[in-house]
């Protein structure tokens, strides 16, 4: 009889936060439940990544960094999750990490979200949310631009700001025949910069036009 082959465990990574100790929260209820999944679905716990005391919006959080530092060395197959607002600081955040696991071949799950991308279901719930990124980053876009065309429509100057310069000595120096390069080392400014004051001004020699 052939030898039974033995399935090779689902190595996973459990992560938890909470943002204060005291005031009701309990890291511990989290892991007990990503434990009590793990162990259902037989799962081989290689690690389980606690953040206590840390505010979701950090940028960087200890064990989060472990935890993906581990998914990038191929220690785990998998990253459990007790919620989405336990793992990500915002929807961009979210998206980014689910991609980077995408990449690496790492499966996601978020037990409060029902969201497991090895299955099919989950994979479509990773379309909507990245659809949902995209609306968002639309929204930004569109109340950015909206602001620069109030800004510009009230006469504001929107983008760089105009550097403030003296033309008198630049014109000057034009008129004893040196070219522009030379004015602009002269006076230390940048070359685009005098040409773009002078032509403003309506001051840019027609002689000049094609230094």
């Amino acid at each position: 009889m052939p030898a039974k082959t033995e399935t090779k465990k689902i190595r996973a990574g459990l992560y938890a936060r909470i943002s204060t100790t005291g005031h009701g929260q309990d890291v511990g209820l989290q892991v007990d439940e990503l434990r009590q999944v793990a162990q259902q679905r037989g799962w081989e716990i290689v690690g389980e990544y606690v953040d206590e005391g840390i505010s979701g919006s950090k940028d960087s959080r200890p064990a989060l960094d472990q935890m993906m530092a581990a998914a990038r060395c191929g220690k785990i197959d998998l990253a459990a999750v007790w919620r989405f607002d336990r793992f990500a600081r915002s929807t961009q955040h979210l998206l980014a990490a689910l991609e980077e696991f995408r990449q690496m071949g790492v499966q996601f799950v978020s037990l409060r979200e029902s969201v497991d991308t090895s299955t099919a279901t989950g994979k479509m719930v990773f379309t909507f949310l990245a659809a949902v990124g995209e609306f968002e980053r639309a929204l930004i876009r569109e109340r950015v631009q909206a602001g620069v065309d109030r800004a510009k429509a009230n006469g504001k100057h929107c983008g760089r700001p105009t550097v403030e310069m003296d033309l008198r000595p630049a014109q000057a120096l034009l008129e004893q025949g040196r070219g522009l390069k030379q004015v602009a080392q002269i006076l230390a400014v940048s070359r685009s910069s005098l040409r773009r004051r002078l032509e403003e001004a309506g001051e840019w020699p027609r002689r000049l036009a094609a230094g």
